[in-house]
Order: C-alpha cells, then sequence, then structure tokens
C-alpha cells in the first residue's frame, strides 16, 4: 500500500499506532547510523533514504538513488537496503549474520521483511546502514549500471 503522505510526519501520522512504533523506532535506528550525506525524504510513497540529486544527478530515471527505505505494507513492514541487495556477498553475509540472530529471516527480492519489531536484528540493521558511504554508494551503483549495459551483470 503506496502512501500519498508528502513528509515523514504525514507518514508516520497514517499508520496504525502498533505500526507505526515499529516504523519509529526502526527509523531511529537508521538515522543513527546513517552516514553523511544521506538524506530522509517521502518518495516512492515510504520513507527513503537517499542520495540527494544535487550531490549526483545523474541517474537513469531523474530520482535520487535510494540506499534504503522503510515502508508499511498490507501484511507487514518492508525495510528496503540497496547496499546489501546491490552485492550478492553483501546479501549473503547480511542474510547469515540475520539467521545467527535466532529471528526468522523473511525477504523480497530487495528488501526484509517483518511483522513486529522484535522480528528484526536492530543492531545489524544499523551496522548495515552505516556500512557504506555516499560516495562508496554512487561509485558501485554507477560500477554495475556500467556492467548491465556491457552484459556483465551486477556485482559480486
Amino acid at each position: 500500500m503506496q502512501s500519498q503522505a508528502k513528509t515523514v510526519a504525514e507518514y508516520l501520522d497514517e499508520l496504525p499506532a502498533d505500526r507505526r512504533e515499529a516504523v519509529e523506532a526502526v527509523r531511529q535506528v537508521i538515522l543513527a547510523h546513517l552516514p553523511p550525506g544521506y538524506e530522509e525524504a517521502m518518495n516512492w510513497g515510504m520513507i527513503a533514504y537517499q542520495v540527494p540529486l544535487e550531490r549526483y544527478p545523474d541517474t537513469y530515471n531523474g530520482q535520487p538513488l535510494m540506499y534504503a527505505a522503510l515502508a508499511s505494507q498490507k501484511g507487514h513492514i518492508s525495510l528496503y537496503l540497496t547496499s546489501i541487495y546491490m552485492d550478492d556477498q553483501a546479501r549473503r553475509q547480511f542474510e547469515e549474520a540475520y539467521r545467527a540472530t535466532g529471528k526468522r529471516y523473511d525477504a523480497g527480492k530487495s528488501c526484509v521483511r517483518f511483522k513486529k519489531l522484535d522480528d528484526l536484528p536492530l543492531e545489524l540493521v544499523g551496522e548495515a546502514i552505516g556500512a557504506m558511504s555516499v560516495d562508496e554508494f554512487v561509485a558501485r551503483t554507477r560500477a554495475i549500471w556500467a556492467a548491465r549495459q556491457s552484459g556483465r551483470g551486477r556485482g559480486a
């Protein structure tokens, strides 16, 4: 379910109390670990953590590069971690670390899904969010785009 909220505050106000509490808690972890240079904004109907267009305007769709995002969906909450899912090795390491916490790992193509805050290892989320600077994220994204254009696929 995609929100039409224009601000993060509006988005949070739309949520049922239990969802708002979980989203706000994850949001605080993200903000505490987010490297300098990313911005929090509403984009794609969710809370997005992105590279501002002023910093990197040369995107394929004219939208800021999404580093991470947080969304309340119909049956769960989704945490999108582009930096993890853009690299097969990083994804595998994240999955292994997640499973090692004893929490149930439920993932989509580029997101982790959870129903309750207790289902999400917040320390691991913080580590994942803090792991990549804006410059590194832009460089890796550009390398992936170049590889796709040349037919070499995505990152390691």
